[in-house]
């Protein structure tokens, strides 16, 4: 190494030893259940004002009442976000699993009939497995829809072929 490079590490050094300020390191607040004197109830941990609205967290409405519209509602959602991945019909064989995407599961499987609806609404919400979370794509209350929707294409993909008019069952016999 250079003289003068030794010399420039020397005078370097102070400067870097300042960035270590300890009031920097040791600010003051309160820990965790730390009593706070000088406040009322001397509580450190505060209510929040009235009004106040938490940003990382989003409010689930109700479960709406089953429809017809609500129902129009969660297929139309299903078929834009759910479908690339599960297929129109919920049997994992979408477009995006058609061009080598791993699939997932069947949404008619015996397992995944028996699932409440609030779960797939907090698989939308959070993602399950490979599934990452459609809570920035689908708002709250359209997650319920796509619930309501999900249940009556497993509960209309497993009617008993007894519980079929006669004419239901020619047109069901005519498929290819």
């Amino acid at each position: 190494m250079r003289p003068v490079s030794r010399y420039l590490i020397w005078l370097a050094l102070p400067a870097l030893s300042a960035c270590a300020q300890p009031d920097m390191e040791d600010q003051p607040k309160y820990e965790t259940y730390e009593a706070a004197t000088e406040w009322p109830g001397k509580q450190s941990a505060r209510t929040p004002p009235a009004g106040t609205v938490a940003r990382d967290r989003e409010t689930l409405p109700p479960r709406p009442a089953m429809s017809l519209a609500l129902l129009g509602q969660g297929r139309h959602a299903f078929n834009a976000f759910c479908s690339p991945c599960h297929g129109r019909s919920g049997r994992g064989d979408g477009m995006v699993v058609q061009r080598g995407f791993p699939a997932p599961p069947d949404l008619n499987a015996d397992a995944l009939r028996s699932i409440p609806a609030r779960r797939v609404v907090d698989v939308i919400t959070h993602g399950h497995g490979v599934m990452v979370s459609y809570a920035d794509r689908v708002p709250p209350g359209p997650r319920w829809a796509i619930a309501a929707y999900v249940q009556a294409l497993q509960r209309a993909q497993h009617v008993p072929i007894a519980n079929l008019s006669d004419a239901e069952r020619r047109q069901l016999e005519a498929l290819p």
